[in-house]
C-alpha cells in the first residue's frame, strides 16, 4: 500500500510504500476512497498532540472492505464504511452511549499501536506509527477495528463521507446530542470552519429561529449565510462584540464555541440567555488555561466541554447522511478534493484558511 509518512515534525510529508501486519481476529482492511483532512491532524503533525514517529495519519477514512478478521460478523468484504475514532465499546462511558469517554480512548487513539503494542505498518524490519483515531487513513488502505467501521449504503458518494468521521461528527453531534436545539431556539457558532458549518447545517436542520456565525474571515461568514446563519458577525468591526450581539439578537440560548481561546470563550459565555448553555470545542493546546467570570455562571449559564460531538458513530453518521438525503445537510459542497499526491499543497491550504474541508482521493473509485 501506498501512505502518506511524516518523518519530521513540520516538514512535508512524503507518499511511499509501507506494508501492513497481519490482521488481528476483530480487525479489518479498508481500501480508501477519501480520507478527509482535520485540525487535529495538523496539531498532532506539529507536535502539539504526541505522536511518534515516523507516522501515517489522517482519520476521516471512508472506503471499502478489502479484508475481515476471522472474529469480524458485523462486517463483510464489499461494505462500505466510514472510519471514525475507536473506542472499547465495553466500559461504562461506552454501553452508557457515550464512546468519545471511553476509558480507553487515549491508548486506542493516540498511541501510534494496537492496544497490545504491535503496529498495523512496518517498512521491512523498521516499524511505521499508525493506529491514529484507530485508523491512520492518508494511504490507499487503512486498518481498523469492526468497533470504529461504520457501515453506509452503497448508494452515497463513499469518497465524500470521511469527514462525517470526525469534524462534521463534533459540530452536528453537539447541536444534535448534546444541547438538543429545539424548533425556535437560538444559537451562536464561532469559528466558522468545517466543525462550526456542521453546525451551522445541524442547527438549521432542527428549526432554529436565530443562527448567528461570528468569524474574522468575511469569506466564511457569507458562507455561513448560505448554510442557514441568520447573522454574521466579525470581531474585527465591533468595539464591543457582546453588546452589539445583545442589540441585534438579544441573549442567545446555546452557543458552540471551535475556535479554543479564552477571549472567544468568554464572549460566548457573555452573549447567552439566563441558563443558556455554552459548548466548547476547540483545541488550541493540551493545556490551554482560561478565565471567566463566575457572576454569568451564576445566573444558570453552563460552560462545558465537548469531545466528537458526544456521539456514537454508528448511530449519528446514519443519521447525518438520511439529513443530507433530504438536503438538510449538504456537507459536501464544504470539500474539495485532492488525489493523495497533493496531500502537502492540501494542508497548505488548508491551514491557509484557503479550503473549507479537503479530502484525499486515492486513484481507485469505490466498487
Amino acid at each position: 500500500m501506498r501512505s502518506a509518512l511524516l518523518r519530521e515534525r513540520n516538514q512535508p510529508l512524503c507518499i511511499e510504500d509501507v506494508e501492513l501486519t497481519a490482521l488481528q481476529p476483530d480487525e479489518v482492511l479498508v481500501e480508501i476512497a477519501g480520507a478527509g483532512i482535520c485540525h487535529t491532524d495538523l496539531s498532532a503533525m506539529n507536535g502539539t498532540i504526541p505522536f511518534p514517529l515516523p507516522a501515517v495519519f489522517g482519520h476521516e477514512g471512508a472506503g471499502v472492505v478489502a479484508a475481515v478478521g476471522h472474529s469480524v460478523i458485523t462486517l463483510a468484504v464489499g461494505d462500505h464504511v466510514v472510519l471514525s475514532f475507536d473506542s472499547c465499546r465495553r466500559c461504562p462511558a461506552c454501553v452508557s452511549g457515550h464512546p468519545a469517554y471511553c476509558k480507553l480512548f487515549p491508548a486506542l487513539n493516540y498511541v501510534g499501536t494496537r492496544l497490545d503494542g504491535s503496529p498495523t505498518m512496518q517498512q521491512g524490519s523498521n516499524d511505521v506509527h499508525g493506529s491514529w483515531f484507530g485508523q491512520s487513513s492518508f494511504g490507499t488502505h487503512a486498518v481498523a477495528s469492526a468497533r470504529n467501521a461504520v457501515k453506509v449504503d452503497k448508494d452515497l458518494p463513499l469518497e465524500l463521507l470521511g469527514p462525517l468521521g470526525c469534524g462534521l461528527l463534533t459540530g452536528a453531534g453537539t447541536v444534535l446530542n448534546v444541547l438538543r436545539l429545539q424548533p425556535g431556539q437560538s444559537i451562536g457558532v464561532w469559528g466558522i470552519g468545517s466543525v462550526g458549518l456542521a453546525a451551522i447545517m445541524a442547527a438549521k436542520a432542527v428549526g432554529c429561529e436565530t443562527i448567528v456565525a461570528v468569524d474574522v474571515n468575511p469569506d466564511r461568514l457569507a458562507m455561513s449565510e448560505t448554510f442557514g446563519a441568520t447573522h454574521v458577525f466579525n470581531p474585527a468591526e465591533h468595539t464591543d462584540l457582546v453588546r452589539e450581539i445583545g442589540k441585534q439578537v438579544g441573549g442567545l440560548d446555546y452557543n458552540v464555541e471551535a475556535v479554543g481561546q479564552g477571549t472567544v470563550i468568554r464572549q460566548a459565555l457573555e452573549t447567552l440567555r439566563p441558563r443558556g448553555t455554552c459548548a466548547t470545542l476547540g483545541l488550541k493546546s493540551l493545556q490551554n488555561e482560561i478565565t471567566i467570570d463566575q457572576g454569568h455562571l451564576l445566573l444558570g449559564r453552563t460552560l462545558t466541554g465537548v469531545i466528537e460531538g458526544d456521539a456514537d458513530p454508528h448511530t449519528l453518521i446514519p443519521e447525518l447522511t438520511e439529513l443530507w438525503r433530504a438536503g438538510k445537510f449538504p456537507f459536501d459542497k464544504l470539500i474539495q478534493t485532492f488525489p493523495l499526491e497533493k496531500i502537502n499543497d492540501a494542508i497548505d491550504m488548508f491551514h491557509s484558511g484557503q479550503v473549507v474541508k479537503p479530502v484525499l482521493l486515492t486513484s481507485k473509485k469505490p466498487k
